[in-house]
């Protein structure tokens, strides 16, 4: 990575890190739109794979996403500066929120704002969750129509599991790729043997 497009690319990474209010969600989506759309850094499949994959991992995803962007464009530097580009605003801004909300945290305007606030960012999660699964659904009408049938299964089954069985994520996302990992080895020897 040069030195140009090093600075360039802790640039990005500061304005995301200066922009990232509202939570995970919305984080993510300011993260996806640079990453695939604006900068391309990576497809829109590599996302969802990187986001699939720090499900995995304990922690804090965005930041484990950060990472594997970082190291796909730059290495080891390119994770440092991606870090060091979302975290250096993010804990500076919340540091001076932190103050000055509790010195206002009582005002009716505050509890008004937040009110308003908070649509907004489950929007734009809805936004970027249906993004984030769009290219898999792509991926499974292309296999063919069992597999949309499985993936869409599987998205409500995973749905309806966490609301009524209170399941721990990790067992979730381990169960549904164990489901259709044996699926997929089910009809690749079924395949085979019609051959």
């Amino acid at each position: 990575m040069s030195r140009s497009s090093a600075l360039y690319f802790l640039r990005v990474w500061l304005a995301l890190g200066l922009q990232s209010f509202g939570g995970g969600m919305a984080t993510l989506a300011l993260i996806r739109r640079s990453a695939v759309e604006q900068e391309q850094w990576v497809a829109e499949e590599e996302f969802t794979r990187f986001w699939s994959l720090v499900q995995l991992a304990p922690g804090i995803n965005l930041l484990a996403l950060t990472v594997l962007i970082g190291r796909k464009v730059g290495g080891g530097l390119g994770i440092c500066l991606a870090l060091l580009g979302l975290l250096l605003p993010s804990v500076g801004i919340t540091v001076v929120l932190t103050v000055c909300y509790t010195r206002i945290q009582h005002a009716p305007i505050v509890h008004t704002v937040l009110s308003g606030v908070i649509p907004a960012i489950v929007g734009l999660g809805l936004v970027t969750a249906w993004q984030i699964a769009r290219p898999p659904l792509e991926q499974s009408r292309r296999a063919g129509r069992s597999s949309t049938v499985l993936s869409l299964g599987l998205l409500v089954a995973s749905i309806l599991v966490d609301r009524l069985g209170h399941v721990p994520v990790l067992v979730i996302i381990g169960g549904a790729g164990g489901i259709y990992a044996l699926w997929s080895s089910w009809r690749n020897r079924r395949s085979g043997d019609a051959h």
